[in-house]
């Protein structure tokens, strides 16, 4: 069939390719965010200005251009009991996106992580016209193995972060791709420069300086702060010449610095933009559970891991986890390499002990240091990064969508 041609003067017909590819975004936690904000980057680099980026998202995607339909830390919340108080505010930021979604009907909506929240907004839209994606699996490997099908009910399509998760999902009916971990992507761009890090904090290539990684919620940091900063009180009698870097968010910052004072060794409080070098330069490190931990394996800075939830939450954990570990470089390595301090056992004396033993015990340390150098080959699938695979996902489903409304 001959293709159509406009009378003079009038616009030019607008075939497929020319219509915007519009795709929302809902992430709802920092480490959600900083993956939203690769994959926006991903997209715009693949599809330029024909993909139109909506949605929900933190500092991080704000500033890879996405204007967030509401402050994305009012989602940022872990814990069964902690949620509850704040319940009828995230209902109402749910019914919110949701009216949002119908309003702007995305190609695809693109949901990250913070399944308590995302689930219930695929839920709520699955009669919307648009191709439902999931970035990052729940880790049904670990606990709650059904999730499996709940998931795959709502989704037409899920990305998943490591290597052995696909399968789980695709028995299910659930078509999903290993795309790869971001901590590989973000060390490998990294290009900083380590003795100039030290120099611009005061710190001589002899001084051992120790990262300390409060978590990245503001609960996190007052359960975990004052065990902590006993645990570096202890330490000060036996690694006296330490000095502590503290990287955070922009809004913890005041509180970590407050907390840091309490204890006798020297310290530095650093905003997210010193991370990296702040992990490269550091010889040690102790951490929250979650991401951090493998950020700085991948960046060979041994490590002490620690965490200590609400007594309720941690009460039905235990009812409900399948699994020895909790640090993602114990579980890939299937052995624990990097200590791990949780509960009950996230106690000063502990953490202070164990933080003591990879300062100073080069077995440990070299230990620690091979396992990063495994994990990071395990995590990355090819040749392409862990957000261009993602992104060349997402674009291929939502160019499929795209065509109904040519």
């Amino acid at each position: 069939m001959p293709r159509a041609c406009s009378s003079p003067g009038s616009p030019a017909p607008e075939g497929p390719e020319m219509l915007p590819i519009r795709i929302m975004l809902v992430a709802g936690e920092p480490s959600g965010d900083v993956l939203g904000a690769h994959l926006m980057r991903s997209l715009k680099k693949l599809a330029g200005e024909r993909v139109e980026i909506v949605g929900v998202g933190g500092d991080a995607m704000a500033a890879a251009g996405l204007e967030s339909l509401f402050p994305m830390d009012e989602l940022s919340v872990m814990g069964l009991f902690e949620i509850l108080p704040r319940a009828p505010a995230i209902l109402r930021r749910l019914r919110e996106t949701e009216a949002f979604a119908r309003a702007k009907r995305p190609h695809v909506l693109l949901t990250i992580d913070s399944p308590g929240f995302n689930k219930r907004l695929a839920r709520r839209l699955q009669d919307l016209d648009t191709i439902r994606i999931h970035y990052v699996a729940p880790s049904v490997w670990a606990y709650r193995p059904k999730r499996a099908v709940t998931t795959a009910a709502l989704y037409d399509h899920l990305l998943t972060l490591l290597p052995f998760e696909p399968p789980l999902f695709e028995k299910e009916g659930l078509a999903a791709t290993f795309v790869g971990h971001p901590a590989v992507e973000a060390e490998n761009a990294y290009q900083g420069d380590m003795r100039a890090f030290r120099a611009a904090q005061g710190l001589s290539p002899h001084v051992p300086a120790l990262a300390v990684l409060f978590g990245s919620r503001r609960g996190e940091v007052r359960r975990l702060g004052p065990v902590f900063v006993d645990a570096l009180r202890r330490l000060a009698e036996r690694v006296p010449a330490a000095h502590v870097l503290a990287p955070t968010l922009p809004h913890l910052q005041a509180e970590v610095d407050r907390m840091l004072a309490r204890q006798p060794l020297p310290y530095t409080v650093l905003g997210q933009a010193g991370k990296m070098d702040c992990f490269h330069a550091a010889d040690s490190a102790l951490a929250a559970s979650g991401t951090v931990a493998l950020e700085l394996a991948l960046a060979g800075t041994p490590a002490v891991v620690a965490y200590r939830m609400n007594a309720l939450t941690a009460a039905l954990a235990r009812r409900l986890i399948r699994i020895p570990y909790a640090s993602l470089v114990n579980i890939l390595m299937d052995k624990p390499v990097v200590p791990e301090l949780i509960q009950g056992n996230c106690t000063a004396g502990a953490i202070a002990g164990a933080l003591q033993r990879i300062m100073t015990d080069p077995v440990a340390r070299d230990a620690q240091i091979e396992a990063g150098r495994t994990v990071a080959m395990m995590l990355k699938p090819g040749a392409l990064w862990p957000s261009d695979k993602a992104a060349r996902v997402v674009l291929n489903l939502a160019e499929t969508n795209r065509e109904k409304d040519a």
